[in-house]
């Protein structure tokens, strides 16, 4: 497949998200790349709408969501990443006895979405300063949910921020929650699950559920692009 993540190992990711339902996705935009989007930020035209995460109990910091037509990296990363994610969904639905699957394409996908009344864009974009972060969550959004999402980090650890790691939850039934940080670089992306992923137990398959967030950042101020692959109501 060309086009962003074509050089990444999809049969590596593939048993990563099975194993542990995170997978990384190292150098999926350039420098440049990750400038140009983390400068959208303060184009109001290309968004739909901000929120402050303090007013809504989301943690601090705030966010946009694009609004359509989609800058054309975020476009070409959805269309380009959804078909290598779709047989990994396909596939933890089946094991977990759930209906829906997923179409080859991603507009087949969003056609979908449409006719149950998805017709907003959800891709966002993140921003964080000292003292902010982000609360554990999912993100859902209406009948219809792929369940993968990415992340892609715009700034650089160390050098725009310090702190901010990003991290998921997963809690286990009759278990505590178990906690992971996947260890980003700017333009490192993680794909991770949405909600929940099937896991081999000794009576057969059962669900665990994941949620995921973003710690204090320390000092600095970091960008985060959200690709979302289903649209809300």
């Amino acid at each position: 497949m060309q086009g962003r993540g074509a050089a990444v190992d999809w049969a590596r990711v593939e048993a990563e998200l099975d194993d542990r339902g995170w997978a990384l996705l190292p150098g999926l935009l350039d420098g440049p790349a990750c400038e140009a989007v983390a400068g959208f930020y303060d184009e109001d035209a290309r968004f739909r709408s901000r929120v402050v995460m303090a007013r809504h109990g989301f943690g601090r910091g705030e966010y946009r969501y694009f609004a359509y037509p989609l800058p054309d990296v975020v476009a070409e990363l959805r269309e380009t990443i959804y078909p290598r994610l779709a047989p990994v969904a396909n596939r933890w639905n089946a094991r977990m006895g759930l209906e829906a699957r997923y179409p080859d394409s991603h507009p087949e996908f969003l056609e979908r979405c449409r006719a149950a009344g998805q017709v907003r864009p959800t891709p966002l974009l993140l921003r964080y300063g000292p003292g902010d972060y982000n609360c554990l969550h999912q993100d859902l959004y209406g009948e219809h949910v792929f369940p993968l999402q990415v992340a892609v980090l715009l700034s650089q650890p160390g050098a725009d921020f310090d702190g901010g790691e990003f991290v998921l939850t997963e809690q286990r039934p009759r278990m505590q929650s178990r906690a992971s940080v996947a260890p980003l670089g700017r333009g490192d992306a993680v794909v991770f699950a949405v909600h929940h992923r099937p896991v081999a137990g000794t009576r057969g398959t059962y669900r665990v559920n994941l949620r995921h967030g973003v710690s204090e950042v320390r000092s600095g101020r970091r960008h985060t692009l959200g690709v979302i692959f289903h649209d809300a109501t």
